[in-house]
This record gives structure tokens, C-alpha cells and sequence, in this order.
């Protein structure tokens, strides 16, 4: 798990812990974790006690929002740190428009993996 800078930081709105995303999910906190480990969720570490966290936005009604996990991997596939594919999702894009965490929210995830495919190139 990476530590990010503060600019990094500062561009997402609002994080939540593990144990807060484990009761959005429903699930028990290992399984959190098995999905971090996964790649399916990006987690980082945050603050001077390094806690693991995972930006609030990728949780929506429930669940991980639809089409996170596959942009994650497209970034990774691409060379992308996982503070760089925070970078990458919480920047404004004007041809989306709104960063590519608000269009998956959106559900404009084929938009999102289209420009992550082009970073590729």
C-alpha cells in the first residue's frame, strides 16, 4: 500500500476507513481487504498514523461502483502507482466532463475505460 503525497490527498473529498467500508459493503473488513489485495479497490495509507483508507467516492449505494474495478486494472496495466491512478481518477477532465471518478458514478465507465486504454499508447 502507498502513502501519498498531499496534493494527491487533497484532491479527493472524502475517505473512509476500512472498518466504514466494510459497513457500506456489508461485509466483514477481511474481505475489504481481500478486495484492496485484489486490486479491486484502491486503498492508501493516509496521516501520521498511515491508516489504511479508500476514497468515499468508490463506494456508492452498497456496493464499489460499477466499472472501478476494471479502470483499475486498465491503470495498472498501464505502468499506473496507486497514487498516480488517484491522480489520474480524481482530476478534472473537461472532455468527460467531471473527473473519471464522477462519470463511473455516473455510470459513464465505457467513457472512463476508453481514456484509460489511450493512456496506454
Amino acid at each position: 500500500m502507498t502513502e501519498i503525497d498531499a496534493k494527491t490527498d487533497a484532491l479527493v473529498p472524502a475517505w473512509l476507513t476500512l472498518p466504514d467500508v466494510a459497513e457500506e459493503l456489508d461485509v466483514e473488513v477481511t474481505r475489504v481487504r481481500q478486495l484492496v489485495k485484489e486490486g479491486q479497490l484502491l486503498a492508501v495509507r493516509r496521516g501520521e498514523n498511515r491508516v489504511l483508507m479508500v476514497p468515499a467516492e468508490f463506494i456508492g449505494e452498497g456496493r464499489i461502483v460499477k466499472g472501478l474495478s476494471g479502470t483499475l486494472t486498465l491503470l495498472r496495466d498501464d505502468g499506473f502507482s496507486d497514487e498516480e491512478m488517484l491522480e489520474w481518477l480524481f482530476t478534472p477532465d473537461d472532455t468527460l466532463p467531471g473527473t473519471p471518478t464522477q462519470a463511473l458514478r455516473e455510470n459513464r465507465g465505457t467513457e472512463v475505460k476508453r481514456r484509460a486504454q489511450a493512456l496506454a499508447v
